[in-house]
């Protein structure tokens, strides 16, 4: 496969990105906003012309992998591995409530500390282990000689590029393309 030939996309805009919640594994559609942004980001992705489209399972990354696949005619194949991090009892719940109650634990989550675990949920290091996993499959895969796009979420998106180029980006914008 080509250097370049690995992207990660970030879906769309959800009204819990919008109003600042953890949406965790909830299945959360996209907005009116976020389903523009997929529409836009079908045609950032139609340049690369992938010759496969892999996603998240959860429904927000579906949605938008169903909107980019619709316009490039591909079909998206769904891949758990890098769905978004378990965020346990914050699940839900608003940024601004997590602040007030866990204030280190929030600024942890926000520095990606891989030794740091959602209350109830999913570390990190844990997250970031599944996640290079998934990219090293996808790019061992002989049968595939063309670019593969990943729909997924600013967290994997920042843990990848973390561990891959040594350097934490800020969060890509919903509907963001990122070669890796």
């Amino acid at each position: 496969m080509p250097p370049s030939g690995l992207h990660l996309a970030r879906h769309g805009r959800t009204a819990y990105n919008h109003e600042g919640r953890f949406q965790g594994r909830l299945p959360v559609p996209l907005d009116a906003l976020g389903r523009e942004q997929a529409q836009d980001l079908a045609g950032a992705v139609a340049q690369v012309a992938p010759e496969v489209l892999v996603c998240s399972g959860l429904a927000r990354a579906q949605e938008t992998a169903g909107i980019v696949g619709a316009r490039i005619g591909l079909e998206p194949v769904a891949d758990p591995r890098f769905d978004e991090t378990d965020a346990g009892d914050w699940t839900d719940r608003r940024f601004e409530d997590v602040v007030a109650e866990d204030p280190d634990g929030f600024a942890r989550f926000l520095a990606l500390d891989p030794d740091w675990r959602f209350p109830g949920g999913e570390s990190f290091a844990e997250q970031r282990e599944r996640v290079l996993a998934g990219i090293a499959d996808w790019r061992a895969r002989e049968a595939i000689t063309g670019p593969v796009v990943i729909v997924c979420h600013g967290v994997v998106i920042r843990l990848a590029l973390t561990a891959l180029h040594g350097a934490d980006p800020a969060a890509p914008g919903n509907g963001s393309l990122v070669a890796l």
